[in-house]
């Protein structure tokens, strides 16, 4: 960058104005970021030292957050610059964000510590992550940016779906446990839907028929005898119906985490959500095998192949999700299409070939006749 703090490659980003003879007041205006805490949990004596902190050798100016997560220190001077990092890092303990082409600052959802649909602990891994990867963070090597996301379930309330290039999504493996008698209670009324958040008016009674079963994308829930029934091998955990009754119904005990790759805002190409690429794996402390599996063999291939402010998003595309799979050396999952008949090409291996490309085509013939 044009600006920085020693021995960092990112976490500043170099403002400078135009016209500084006519704006002496905004002739340099930097902005820094800066590492937010996991969920977003602060005590008011931190904040209050960061607006201190900032008012003195800043704009006062803050954005809470970026969409990449981190706190904003919007305009400051380039002298100023390495003031504030020793301050934050030798007072507050405190680092700076990810900026430019390097991993960018990691961001959860406040997972286990306040929500009950949490399927793995989103703290523990977004930091485990932020720590192992700190060079990547700091001293940016890679073609453009890379953000990780961390929702603790397809509520995805940090919308890691939308826009990180890999997103780890908690599901669960098993079935939904149903609670009969509180399904009875939502059906008559005794327990309002959506847990209250539809109270400011009169809706009218509760329609499971039509407000839960009707809206199931898979369509694998019907009422039998007056009690809810789910096929959950056709379950999307879309979360829905769990929404709707939470007293009923909950996450399953089986948990993990989904992983997809490859979302982004429109750069070079245009905007695209992720593509599932693990369908299920343990998020387990020490996190092994999603460093070693998935992580780093995909920025092995993406540094080797990607194109300059080339996402990886960008680089599947234009290179196929076969090519990522076979990077990975994962299978092919039905799970992994999007939409059916999208591309009618599949190349396959001769080792893929039972009697490989050089077979018998008279005895082939016997067992497939026109």
């Amino acid at each position: 960058g044009i600006v920085g703090v020693f021995g960092y490659g990112g976490g500043v980003i170099g403002r400078y104005c135009d016209q500084p003879e006519q704006f002496p007041g905004v002739a340099h205006f930097h902005t820094m970021r800066v590492n937010q805490p996991g969920g977003k949990f602060y005590k008011a004596e931190y904040l209050k030292q960061l607006c201190d902190l900032w008012d003195f050798r800043g704009s006062g100016i803050t954005n809470m957050h970026g969409s990449t997560g981190d706190i904003i220190f919007l305009g400051t001077t380039t002298p100023q610059l390495e003031e504030i990092f020793y301050e934050m890092t030798h007072k507050f303990n405190q680092d700076l964000g990810g900026s430019g082409s390097n991993l960018r600052t990691p961001a959860d959802c406040v997972g286990q510590a306040r929500c009950e649909f949490a399927c793995y602990d989103t703290q523990d891994l977004c930091y485990d992550l932020t720590m192992e990867y700190q060079d990547e963070l700091h001293r940016p090597a890679f073609p453009y940016k890379f953000k990780f996301k961390f929702d603790g379930c397809p509520n995805c309330c940090v919308a890691s779906i939308a826009r990180s290039d890999l997103s780890f999504i908690g599901t669960w493996r098993d079935d939904i446990k149903i609670d009969q008698e509180a399904v009875a209670a939502y059906i008559g009324g005794e327990i309002p839907p959506n847990a209250g958040a539809h109270s400011g008016r009169d809706w009218g009674a509760f329609d499971i028929q039509k407000e839960v079963i009707d809206n199931c994308p898979t369509e694998c829930m019907w009422m039998e005898d007056g009690k809810l029934m789910i096929d959950n091998k056709e379950c999307n955990r879309c979360m829905h119906c769990i929404n709707v009754m939470p007293r009923a119904l909950h996450i399953g005990d089986d948990r993990g985490v989904s992983i997809l790759a490859g979302a982004k805002a429109p750069i070079l190409d245009g905007a695209q959500m992720g593509s599932l690429i693990v369908p299920f794996i343990k998020a387990e402390p020490p996190y092994t095998e999603i460093k070693e599996k998935v992580i780093e063999p995909i920025w092995d291939w993406w540094m080797e192949e990607g194109k300059n402010r080339e996402r990886l998003g960008e680089l599947m595309k234009r290179q196929g999700l076969q090519k990522m799979l076979d990077v990975l050396g994962f299978d092919a999952d039905p799970r992994m299409v999007q939409e059916p008949r999208h591309n009618p090409y599949i190349f396959w291996k001769e080792e893929e070939v039972p009697g490989g490309f050089k077979r018998d085509i008279n005895e082939f013939r016997k067992y497939h006749q026109r």
